[in-house]
């Protein structure tokens, strides 16, 4: 037998081979009538393409994706990932969903010598970026990118008309099934506290947003918040030659990761979606109360410059423009800045998300489903959706829109429902299987009811 470090490709492409995987693109979904796609997957990267190619070896092979960047460098890995290396462990399984030869380990012993995957701690966030493209290729999912998504208009027969666009035109295609795969952004976006609202983008931005840290050389900057994201900031800022960077935290103190790391039980968060409202709402409540982690490589890439600074216990009360500059009212006393960024995470309020707003008064939030107790409120986690066991979108009022069920959300807006950061890599070895089960489910028995309909002459029960 070949070693499948050998050639990668050939490799690869035999084990794909040997499942029936892209054996003349067979389609196990019945066609529906004036309908462009079983399938519509918003969102080229991870997630995205390990869904389409779980869904093509579902046998749904009438599967579309679109990204809005334009090319693979748009994407968060190549462009917006200021970490050095990966966060999750080396050896958590990925987009291959158990295909040896699609490994993140085949293909770097490949590229970097055999056992040169034994010579490393953790992943470096540019060779992930390579491998995604070599395994995206590999698997054959095409993305068109570049394109939009702007809005979604249910229409009948089980059909959902996705208003679409580019830098050239405004158009329609109809699909019976949409997966929202939106990465950290998910069915909302950036938290953009109050303090910092009224900033304009010439002097501030959120670490969502692309940035350009040459410019900020010899520059003072202010970085808010002191999880992960921020760090990674704040530490691109110096390498990139900022004059003294800030790190304000509201805590007394740096909530650090341990040492090499933690892991939550991974079979507990698989089954975390079958538990009550209660104990999840409680779960995901206690996580979000004891605040975000920073890894320790991750504050010591910035600790190393003198001119970091950490103000601890120094909550921002405002902060405002003038000539140019950010001035920032602290607990701590009020400084002077020429640039500000924002390392405070992402909500995931529908209502806020311009491709979702005609739908977003049907969805049910979390606020719906489960009135929080005296004592355990949040804004953000209330705002969330809430969603079913095959990741769908529920309703607000039953039966007021029920094509909301054939709209998935596979990204960070899951993560209430869930209990993990859905999208991310440990998400993908349990969470694809089981959003393309629900969703092949969905189709198979639709179509089941529209053959059982023609037969019969007449409307049947919905068998879904």
């Amino acid at each position: 037998m070949t070693d499948l470090s050998d050639n990668p490709d050939d490799a690869a492409q035999r084990s794909l081979h040997l499942l029936g995987y892209g054996n003349g693109d067979a389609n196990w979904i019945a066609p529906l009538d004036d309908t462009d796609h079983d399938v519509v997957v918003v969102g080229g990267g991870q997630s995205g393409v390990a869904i389409a190619y779980a869904l093509r070896r579902a046998g749904v092979a009438r599967t579309s994706v679109v990204d809005a960047g334009r090319d693979e460098s748009d994407l968060a890995w190549q462009s917006r990932a200021r970490n050095l290396t990966l966060r999750t462990p080396k050896t958590v399984s990925g987009p291959e969903l158990g295909n040896p030869a699609l490994t993140f380990q085949v293909w770097f012993d490949a590229t970097h010598g055999e056992g040169a995957f034994d010579g490393i701690d953790r992943i470096a966030t540019s060779d992930w970026a390579d491998y995604l493209e070599w395994f995206r290729r590999q698997v054959g999912i095409e993305v068109r990118r570049g394109v939009r998504l702007t809005d979604i208009e249910p229409v009948d027969d089980g059909r959902l008309r996705l208003h679409l666009e580019n830098d050239e035109r405004t158009w329609t295609e109809d699909t019976r099934k949409l997966v929202l795969a939106t990465g950290v952004s998910g069915t909302g976006g950036p938290y953009i506290p109050a303090a910092v609202a009224a900033l304009s983008d010439r002097v501030f931005a959120h670490t969502a947003d692309e940035i350009d840290f040459d410019a900020l050389r010899d520059r003072s900057v202010a970085v808010l918040g002191a999880a992960a994201s921020a760090y990674d900031a704040a530490a691109t800022a110096l390498e990139a030659g900022a004059g003294d960077v800030h790190v304000y935290t509201r805590r007394p103190e740096l909530v650090v990761a341990p040492l090499g790391g933690t892991r939550p039980n991974p079979l507990a968060q698989d089954v975390f979606h079958l538990l009550g409202d209660e104990e999840r709402w409680r779960q995901r409540w206690r996580t979000a109360a004891q605040g975000a982690n920073v890894p320790p490589e991750s504050v010591e890439r910035a600790a190393v410059f003198e001119n970091y600074y950490l103000h601890l216990d120094a909550e921002w009360l405002s902060a405002s423009e003038e000539d140019g500059r950010v001035i920032v009212h602290a607990a701590d006393g009020t400084r002077t800045f020429d640039f500000a960024i924002a390392g405070t995470g992402y909500q995931q309020d529908p209502a806020t998300r311009p491709e979702l707003s005609t739908i977003a008064p049907y969805v049910a939030r979390w606020a719906d489903a489960y009135p929080a107790p005296e004592g355990l409120e949040s804004e953000l986690l209330a705002s969330a959706p809430y969603l079913g066991s095959g990741y769908e979108l529920t309703e607000r009022e039953p039966g007021a829109a029920p094509w909301l069920r054939d709209i998935h959300v596979f990204s960070i807006g899951a993560a209430v429902s869930f209990g993990r950061p859905v999208g991310d890599i440990p998400s993908l070895r349990v969470g694809v299987p089981r959003l393309v089960e629900a969703i092949t489910r969905d189709l198979v028995l639709a179509d089941l009811r529209r053959a059982r309909s023609a037969a019969v002459g007449g409307p049947v029960d919905d068998v879904r």
